[in-house]
């Protein structure tokens, strides 16, 4: 007489690992360096997470190009700062493009690095922008090692530079130190956080609806469900093949399909079944609440970064939310940037470096009504002089709302 064997196995398949590692407090990777998070990789959850999620890597691009400004402006008569604010170093970079390197990897990874090079006399200066992601502190708290790849790290391939004010020889001649920025965060004495750390959830909640909603793409809009399959198994290796190879017939995606493996006495039970959902508005909603959430971890603007309002464009909304950013955010940040920058300046150049500043301008073009030629000219970003008689006129900025009144 033949039993009905009512045991099943049951297999969920697609299940993914999230990619985002937790920071964890510094820990000694080995005796030459400090983790940078709990597996000394989280520079590459942090960077994985800023290719995932469109607004909040639209943050960090707009937060880096505000910080670099549009340039520098200096003291005309300071030959020397126009020079190295031109050409920082061999490549031909500009400060303003290494600034903006520093101000991208703050942004992302809450630390930056800068690399310092002079001769041994100190009479010349070079600066280099270091990638963040390649940099761990040493152990003894006074360098910084550089490797390509901290999965395979190897003493041999690392290169060692000084904290600055530190100087060493480098194999070629030159004198090097590097300077690292970093965002203080308690508990975190190595290395900083990014601003936005309370937000990796958010930020990983907006890649996962996109994610959702190229999955209904991928799948025609077709219903993912439970695909009950009858076999004949009588060990779990047998029902693993049989889900597999249904899998490769008929998922399409993991993840869309969960296979079911049940014996029974009958010929033939296989069957799919449906998972409806009804829930698609708070997909939608989810989405919104988690960009705005990004936003408000960030400290940034909805406008800065091409986000709407409800209440459409508004361009003096625009300007009124740049200024606050300008006086909260981009100032503080463009002087944490600029601080070691001219020290070095003076220390291998010997030149007074406190009039180089950034050139920091609205997205929308805009100047007050009134405001003196050398005031004008330095907004621009061109050479003035504010002892010239000529440049101390005054001028008139003639509006649309101007012109109304004139009769």
């Amino acid at each position: 007489m033949k039993t009905k064997n009512t045991s099943r196995n049951l297999y969920v398949r697609g299940n993914t690992v999230n990619p985002f590692a937790a920071a964890g407090p510094d820990k000694a990777g080995n005796e030459r360096y400090w983790r940078w998070g709990s597996d000394n990789l989280f520079p590459n959850a942090l960077a994985l997470m800023s290719r995932r999620s469109p607004t909040h890597r639209r943050i960090i691009n707009d937060k880096a190009d505000y910080i670099s400004g549009k340039g520098f402006t200096c003291d005309p008569e300071r030959r020397t700062l126009a020079a190295i604010a031109e050409r920082a170093n061999g490549a031909g970079e500009s400060l303003r493009v290494i600034l903006n390197k520093l101000a991208f990897d703050k942004s992302l990874f809450g630390n930056a690095f800068l690399e310092i090079a002079t001769d041994p006399d100190e009479t010349s200066l070079s600066l280099f922008h270091q990638d963040a992601s390649r940099c761990r502190v040493a152990r003894d708290g006074t360098h910084i090692l550089l490797h390509h790849d901290w999965t395979a790290f190897t003493l041999q391939q690392a290169k060692s530079l000084p904290l600055y004010p530190i100087f060493e020889p480098a194999p070629d001649g030159t004198l090097r130190s590097i300077v690292h920025y970093k965002d203080y965060e308690p508990m975190f004495e190595h290395y900083g956080l990014p601003a936005y750390i309370a937000g990796l959830n958010v930020s990983a909640i907006a890649y996962k609806t996109d994610q959702w909603n190229i999955s209904r793409l991928d799948n025609s809009f077709q219903l993912s469900g439970i695909m009950v399959l009858d076999g004949d198994v009588d060990n779990e290796q047998d029902a693993y093949d049989i889900i597999s190879a249904a899998e490769k017939r008929f998922a399409g995606k993991p993840g869309q399909v969960m296979f079911m493996v049940k014996n029974t006495e009958e010929t033939d039970n296989s069957k799919f079944v449906p998972i409806a959902s009804a829930n698609e508005g708070d997909w939608k909603l989810l989405h919104d609440q988690a960009t705005s959430d990004i936003v408000v971890a960030h400290s940034w603007f909805r406008s800065l970064s091409g986000l709407d309002y409800t209440t459409g464009f508004n361009a003096e909304r625009i300007l009124h939310e740049y200024e606050i950013a300008l006086n909260t955010l981009i100032l503080g940040e463009q002087q944490e940037l600029l601080e070691p920058i001219r020290t070095v300046i003076e220390r291998c150049l010997h030149c007074e470096a406190s009039s180089l500043q950034v050139i920091n301008r609205p997205p929308t073009r805009s100047k007050p009504l009134y405001m003196k030629v050398w005031e004008a000219r330095k907004n621009d970003g061109l050479s003035y002089d504010p002892d010239d008689p000529e440049q101390n006129l005054y001028l008139a900025q003639i509006t649309k709302y101007a012109l109304r009144n004139i009769d």
